[in-house]
């Protein structure tokens, strides 16, 4: 069957995955590939814009991959590679921030929140974040970029930067990639608040022990406004019935949005489910990561050899590009 297009997707190797990266990216990884090319990568450069020391990068990297391959991503059909494996994608970023203007850089939502959130910390990394990120995207001629609401508006950046080289240049070398939202925009922590993330510990890792989940699942915030036993719930805004609507059946979902209200079930009761119901779906994929990450060699080869099949797309790209420019061969 013929592919409907390439795909590209990036993210920082952040170590094991957790839940949050599992709805927000992963599965949609999985999903993806069979209707596109897919071109998935770990973005280590990027991670540098953020991160004080690098003593746990490489480890990282390699638990990423893992959770990666065990979810279901196929390097077979897709490339999965280290960012910094291909370095084209710093010679087109290069390029790239010739034609971007210095304001649209500072008045990105991220960039101000990435401000406010290490001040101490400003680099011009962080600054150029978006341009390095449409260098990734359109390096390997990519048609779709799958993103959640928070990078909407580094793509429509993407977007404007492609239009504002081609112009320049007088050249179609680079294409205009179209956004393709997720399917679970934002996944909520074990706080029910915050977006799910390491670095506010609110989160479930996918390679967690059953146990380990369990009591993590159990520390979810549910209705707030359910004090008692007794007292009816609100599943519309409970995280933990959010969750149950992923990874519970149809039967259990309804019987809980009908029971909660009435204070039929109470939380605890309510989160044990969840706990058995998540548990049981993560078993076949923490028997697969087990396999695979018996294999450490394996993994970067797949890594090595993602980059290998990156950079023979990046140098093709990158000839189209310098002969817009008019640079001397």
């Amino acid at each position: 069957m013929a592919k409907k297009g390439r795909v590209f997707s990036g993210a920082r190797p952040t170590g094991r995955q957790h839940l949050g990266n599992y709805l927000g990216a992963i599965k949609n990884y999985v999903k993806l590939q069979d209707d596109y090319e897919c071109v998935y990568c770990i973005v280590d450069v990027h991670a540098l814009t953020t991160v004080e020391t690098t003593r746990d990068l490489i480890q990282n990297t390699y638990e990423m991959a893992v959770d990666w391959l065990a979810a279901g991503i196929r390097p077979g059909d897709s490339i999965v590679f280290v960012q910094s494996h291909v370095p084209q994608v710093m010679e087109l970023h290069t390029y790239l921030s010739m034609v971007t203007p210095l304001g649209k850089l500072t008045d990105l939502p991220t960039f101000k929140e990435k401000v406010r959130d290490q001040p101490d910390n400003v680099n011009y990394g962080l600054l150029g974040y978006p341009v390095l990120m449409t260098a990734d995207i359109v390096l390997y001629k990519s048609d779709v970029v799958p993103v959640g609401v928070d990078q909407a508006p580094h793509l429509e950046f993407a977007r404007e930067t492609v239009r504002s080289f081609n112009y320049r240049y007088n050249t179609k070398a680079l294409i205009e990639p179209q956004m393709k939202n997720t399917e679970i925009p934002k996944v909520l922590g074990i706080d029910g608040v915050q977006k799910m993330g390491k670095s506010l510990n609110n989160h479930i890792e996918l390679a967690a022990t059953p146990e380990e989940t369990r009591q993590r699942v159990m520390q979810m915030v549910t209705d707030p406004q359910r004090m008692k036993r007794t007292d009816p719930g609100n599943p519309d805004v409970c995280n933990v019935f959010s969750m149950h609507k992923v990874f519970s059946s149809a039967e259990e979902v309804q019987m809980i949005n009908s029971e909660c209200r009435t204070a039929g079930i109470g939380c605890v009761d309510c989160k044990k489910r969840f706990a058995e119901n998540l548990n049981k779906h993560l078993e076949p994929f923490r028997a697969r990561r087990e396999e695979i990450a018996s294999k450490p060699d394996t993994v970067w080869d797949v890594l090595h050899e993602g980059g290998k099949r990156a950079r023979a797309l990046a140098d093709e790209t990158m000839k189209e590009v310098r002969e817009a420019m008019q640079l001397p061969a």
